[in-house]
C-alpha cells in the first residue's frame, strides 16, 4: 500500500531549493524574461508567495478585482509586491517557506505545484536546469492534472503521458513519452518542453499548448 505524499512538506522543500536558486542569481538574471508572458524572473519569484500573506477577505477580494479570470487575479495579487527588490523577494520567500492561506490548500498542493512548475518558469529561461526528487515530482503531476487554475487537464485529454525517468504515467490514448519535467510544463502550457517531449501524441498536445493561453497559475 502506497504512503500518501506529505505535499506540505515537499512544498517546504520546493520553496526552499527555489531561495537558494534566488540567492545565486546576478541582477540581470532577476530582470530577465521568465516562461510566463510578460513576468520577470523576479515577477515569477515574487508570484509564488503573493497569496501567502493575504487574509481570506483580501483573498476574495483580489479574485473579484480580477474578474475571476487566473491570469487577470495573479497580476492583481502580484501588484502589491512590484517595487520588491531581489533581496526584499528573498526575504519574503524565506519569510513564508511554509505555505500560508490559499497556497497551503490541499494540504500543501497548491504550492507544491505552483512552486515547482514557476521554479521551471525561471530555470528554463535562465538555461539552468536540476533534477526535482521523483517522489515530488510524481506528486506534482498528479496534483496538476487536476488543478483547476491549470490548461493541464484539458491539454492532456485523451492522451497517455509515459515519463521515461520515472516511475510514472497517466491517461489512455496516443503516448506522449518524456522526462517527467517536461511533461509537467508542457501540459501546464509552456511550449518551452515540448522540445523534450516524443509520441504519437505529441502532434495533438503542440497543437492544444500553442492555441491555450498561458494562464500564469
Amino acid at each position: 500500500m502506497s504512503t500518501k505524499p506529505d505535499l506540505m512538506a515537499m512544498a517546504e522543500q520546493e520553496r526552499g531549493e527555489l531561495l537558494t536558486l534566488l540567492g545565486e542569481l546576478t541582477p540581470d538574471q532577476w530582470r530577465s524574461p521568465s516562461l510566463c508572458a510578460q513576468w520577470s524572473v523576479r515577477d515569477v519569484a515574487a508570484h509564488v508567495v503573493s497569496y501567502d500573506e493575504l487574509s481570506t477577505l483580501t483573498t476574495v477580494g483580489t479574485f473579484l478585482r480580477g474578474g475571476l479570470r487566473t491570469r487577470s487575479v495573479n497580476d492583481v495579487a502580484l501588484a502589491r509586491y512590484r517595487d520588491l527588490t531581489p533581496d526584499e523577494v528573498i526575504d519574503l520567500l524565506a519569510r513564508n517557506q511554509r505555505p500560508h492561506g490559499l497556497p497551503s490548500g490541499f494540504g500543501g498542493g497548491i504550492a507544491v505545484t505552483d512552486g515547482t512548475i514557476h521554479h521551471q518558469d525561471i530555470r528554463r529561461a535562465l538555461g539552468m536546469p536540476r533534477t526535482i526528487p521523483a517522489d515530488r515530482l510524481s506528486a506534482v503531476l498528479d496534483f496538476s492534472l487536476g488543478a483547476p487554475t491549470l490548461s493541464s487537464k484539458s491539454n492532456r485529454k485523451g492522451l497517455r503521458l509515459v515519463a521515461n525517468d520515472i516511475d510514472w504515467r497517466s491517461g489512455d490514448g496516443p503516448d506522449v513519452t518524456g522526462p517527467g519535467e517536461a511533461l509537467l510544463m508542457a501540459v501546464a502550457g509552456r511550449p518551452h518542453a515540448l522540445a523534450d517531449l516524443e509520441g504519437a501524441g505529441l502532434p495533438t498536445l503542440r497543437e492544444r499548448v500553442a492555441t491555450a493561453a498561458n494562464q500564469g497559475w
